[in-house]
């Protein structure tokens, strides 16, 4: 069985292989309580459909680049989840972007010139197999069970929502909203030693309040207003990860000059 072509893949996936009846007829798709693939993942791509929903557990910011992305922080450090523990399971009742529950699944374009997208897994989770147990993928005909449809019919979903996102982060661009941003934080003992990070892009609230009322309230009629200020007020939550750390001791460390003057 074939990989497609591996030119780039995204977070989580190791590898990507097309989805088949031929190769993978007796293939079923088991569910965990756990998600290794987690572990360590401190920023998440978000889409814009779950501003409201993400805002009241995680700091929504922009990537850096020509083409940014909306990213849920689950930590502030790399390499630091602080909802998950080592094994990948979530320690608290929160909102679990749609991003984390499509792996291993995904649409993919199996070549530069083919116009469908193809419903493709990574073979490497270890969810997806020849097991005694989970749903089966395909019936004994070849043809998709209600599983398969279930997980083609997310994947889609996903894909428009991701359109969609697209257009409101274009929309940011175009305003020149978005701008490259850090954020100061010091603990009780140390306030003369703030950690200071960087690395991410968040609205400009200056350039907003002096946009057109016109702008304005087509944007509140379209639900571009309602998306940024969900941005905004999750801000608030970056002290709160950057608590989380400290107390599960995975927060960033002090230089050992510092440390010693301390």
């Amino acid at each position: 069985m074939a990989s497609a072509p591996q030119p780039s893949l995204p977070l989580f996936y190791k590898d990507l292989m097309p989805l088949n009846s031929r190769d993978h007829i007796t293939w079923s798709n088991r569910r965990s309580n756990t998600a290794k693939w987690l572990v360590g993942q401190h920023a998440i791509p978000l889409t814009a459909d779950e501003f409201a929903q993400a805002q009241r557990n995680f700091p929504i910011v922009f990537s850096q680049g020509e083409d940014p992305l909306p990213i849920a922080l689950m930590g502030l450090n790399e390499g630091v989840n602080t909802f998950v523990d080592d094994e990948g399971t979530v320690k608290d009742p929160i909102y679990i972007p749609a991003y984390i529950r499509r792996y291993p699944f995904m649409l993919a374009r199996l070549d530069e010139k083919a116009e469908n997208l193809s419903l493709c897994f990574d073979p490497t989770c270890g969810t997806v197999g020849e097991f005694d147990d989970g749903q089966k993928l395909f019936d004994k005909d070849g043809k998709p069970t209600a599983e398969t449809q279930q997980i083609l019919d997310f994947c889609e979903q996903f894909e428009q929502a991701g359109v969609k996102t697209k257009a409101f982060v274009d929309t940011l661009k175009e305003h020149d909203l978005l701008m490259d941003s850090e954020i100061s934080i010091s603990q009780d003992e140390n306030k003369d030693q703030p950690f200071i990070y960087r690395g991410f892009q968040m609205v400009d609230q200056e350039k907003l309040r002096a946009l057109d009322t016109k702008v304005l309230k087509a944007w509140s009629d379209n639900g571009i207003l309602p998306l940024i200020y969900a941005h905004i007020f999750s801000l608030e939550l970056m002290r709160q990860i950057f608590s989380r750390q400290v107390q599960q001791g995975t927060g960033p460390k002090l230089p050992e000059a510092a440390a010693e003057k301390a």
